[in-house]
């Protein structure tokens, strides 16, 4: 160490952050001039001299401020990492935390012979009591698997093994057509750059641009019209709300789907376990209730989660919130298989912006943070026993392929997540659920059907 820090304070502040102030001394300040000279000494080429033989009193003479400068500003982030390494954990900056330098002007400029105390602030792991998390009531739906959803999930395997064939005669929703369309100018004109060719959807489905749903239906192959549409900011057609437009629509195609009937031979068909309609039957159920199994372990954490963080306060710091939110942004490029300058362009073409995306994001994220935070002070409040033959076997586990001389660093981080698998089932079992008001599994998963 090539420098002496003769004081260190850490405050802790407000919104999760901490001011940490160091004192270097003088002795040390100067040393690390001194040689900062001597190196560009042997370095430096100035006229009448030879390389390395430059005296250091004309390179102090000719760049001794900006040399103190540097070899101040060095020093100090030199001490200044080394004591983080040497903080208590509520002490140092998160790991995406970039400690900010405060006060630079009131420094400047260095002064041969002076101490030299600065301040950093940064972000730090939020700070807070843990809250009453075993012994709670919580509210949760009954779900129940009905009748009904057996016969909603038979209709979606009918339509799902369907034939589809050509259609002669009037067309009506749930029909498949294929429409040629173009918005007419005001002499009747087609306007050649909103015209689509043999375009194809589901009558009532809605996935067309100009919601020609209704207009189609009644119309038969071959038939052609001119509609003319108002549209409000309900209709969903970006850059037409308030505007009424004139469209030909030509029905190129139509096709309709024949849903097979549900007999024995019908539930073969979808599993060769499946003997009778009633085997089908009692293996949706089955499948459904497993689902909703799923459905309420989720429901309960979720419901838990709420219970015991809603009377919680205490800030997320920006630079965690914007860790995750950079970690969302690229797991969504990774996972549109586009670029993310096509995703640029798209959110453009929109009227849309990557900031204004993470905005929506950021309730989920702060949300999200904030339970797992949470989660993780009951698991050191707790401290879970992981064996140690547990640890080992877990560790040959997940650092098989890594060298020897780094597995032991690993060690501590396998043993704090195998405590963390260890809270949400913790919390489960030392917690009560009240069942509320019966629903069926279709009702519960898609709030627009009603029972």
């Amino acid at each position: 160490m090539d420098y002496m820090v003769t004081e260190k304070s850490v405050k802790e502040l407000e919104n999760s952050q901490a001011a940490l102030t160091l004192t270097i001394d003088a002795a040390s300040i100067e040393d690390a001039y001194t040689k900062r000279i001597q190196k560009y000494a042997k370095e430096l080429t100035l006229p009448g001299f030879r390389k390395g033989h430059v005296p250091a009193s004309v390179i102090e003479r000719k760049y001794g401020d900006s040399i103190r400068e540097e070899s101040t500003f060095d020093t100090m982030e030199s001490a200044l990492q080394d004591v983080i390494k040497e903080l208590d954990a509520k002490d140092k900056p998160l790991p995406f935390a970039t400690p900010v330098l405060q006060d630079e002007e009131k420094l400047l400029p260095f002064k041969k012979g002076e101490d030299i105390t600065f301040t950093v602030v940064y972000d730090v792991r939020p700070s807070f009591e843990v809250p009453k998390y075993t012994g709670l009531e919580v509210d949760i739906p009954a779900v129940e698997v009905t009748d009904k959803d057996i016969d909603s999930e038979v209709e979606k395997l009918r339509n799902q093994n369907a034939v589809v064939k050509n259609k002669s005669g009037k067309a009506k929703n749930g029909d498949i057509a294929t429409i040629t369309y173009a918005e007419l100018d005001e002499d009747g004109n087609e306007i050649e750059s909103t015209k689509r060719s043999d375009f194809t959807f589901t009558i009532g489905s809605g996935y067309n641009f100009y919601k020609l749903d209704k207009d189609v239906v009644g119309m038969k192959k071959d038939d052609a019209k001119t509609v003319e549409k108002t549209y409000t900011e309900e209709d969903n057609v970006p850059g037409y709300a308030g505007k009424t437009v004139k469209l030909s629509v030509h029905l190129t195609e139509l096709k309709e789907r024949e849903l097979p009937e549900v007999d024995d031979d019908f539930a073969q068909d979808i599993k060769d376990e499946y003997k009778t309609v009633q085997d089908m039957r009692d293996g949706i159920k089955k499948d459904l209730e497993k689902k909703v199994e799923d459905v309420l372990k989720n429901e309960k954490e979720e419901a838990l989660m709420k219970a015991i963080t809603e009377n919680t306060s205490f800030t997320i710091p920006e630079s965690m919130i914007g860790a995750e939110l950079d970690s969302r942004w690229r797991n969504f490029v990774r996972s549109s298989q586009l670029s993310e300058d096509q995703i640029l362009k798209f959110l453009e073409m929109q009227g849309e912006t990557k900031e204004n995306l993470q905005a929506e994001w950021r309730t989920d994220v702060e949300s999200m943070l904030r339970t797992q935070l949470v989660l993780d002070a009951i698991r050191e409040k707790e401290n879970f026993e992981i064996s140690e033959d547990d640890l080992n076997a877990e560790c040959e586990k997940q650092l098989k392929n890594f060298p020897d001389s780094e597995k032991d660093s690993y060690k501590e981080i396998i043993k704090d997540n195998m405590q963390f698998e260890k809270v949400v089932p913790f919390l489960l079992e030392n917690n009560k659920f009240k069942e509320g008001k019966k629903v069926s599994y279709t009702a519960y998963t898609n709030p627009s059907v009603k029972d």
